[in-house]
């Protein structure tokens, strides 16, 4: 098999996902080696997964390695090019829901370990730490803005070219930044694949104990993402960054 944009789209979301929902699932899962370990352990496994994402992502195909579609919709916005929104999303989904399946697998013994039901959905799908929709909506709006203008800030034209293979770990160093400062309202999903996937894998799976997959709150990492790819596209364009 040949490598592709999507496939690199594909198998560097999954393995972001796989990564970043696994780091939760160190944390929150009973009896892991990694059990209440903390806001900064998980902080810190998004940025690293998001970098090995990337490297991944390019490894098996995906110059661009979105591996989410607020960054592939923020582009389009940026640039005018709308033509890869609709295969990328579709790779980034399937891999996002093969991600979480394999963190499933991974922790299979402690999800009957573990009593509550959102634990475990934490492992999969975001939620808010105070149920507000509108101010949980603005948070995703935010932080995925900052997310946006991030990204635009590393690959700009006017700092000059970045040595080969820099690109990665800045963007990691960006993610961390986001969650460490943002993340607290919502657990920033600043992507609607990285929360859409793996609630869906929540489920299908059969998931020793689960609850609710909490469908209600689901719109919310897909709409604030979105809205905030869309401003930020704006921005990059008006301003020709």
């Amino acid at each position: 098999m040949q490598t592709s944009p999507f496939l690199g789209e594909l198998i560097g979301t999954l393995v972001l996902i796989l990564l970043g929902n696994g780091v939760v699932a160190n944390v929150v899962l009973k009896q892991t080696k990694g059990e209440s370990s903390g806001w900064i352990v998980i902080t810190t496994g998004w940025a690293f997964a998001v970098t090995i994402g990337i490297f991944v992502a390019k490894a098996f195909g995906s110059v661009d390695a979105h591996l989410n579609p607020a960054v592939t919709v923020a582009f389009a916005v940026a640039t005018g090019d709308y033509s890869h929104i609709v295969s990328y999303s579709i790779a980034q989904l399937t891999g996002a829901f093969l991600g979480a399946s394999l963190v499933w697998l991974q922790y299979l013994p402690h999800w009957s370990a573990t009593p509550d039901p959102a634990d475990k959905l934490a492992c999969f799908g975001t939620g808010p730490a105070i149920r507000r929709p509108a101010a949980n909506l603005l948070s995703e709006v935010l932080a995925t803005l900052v997310l946006i203008l991030g990204l635009a800030g590393i690959s700009s034209k006017h700092l000059g070219e970045l040595a080969i293979g820099v690109g990665p770990y800045l963007v990691g160093v960006l993610i961390w930044s986001i969650g460490l400062s943002l993340g607290g309202p919502t657990g920033y999903a600043i992507s609607p694949v990285r929360d859409l996937g793996p609630r869906l894998a929540h489920a299908i799976l059969p998931i020793s104990g689960k609850g609710s997959s909490d469908w209600s709150y689901a719109w919310v990492p897909i709409a604030g993402p979105l809205i905030g790819a869309v401003l930020g596209g704006v921005l990059i364009r008006w301003f020709a960054l």
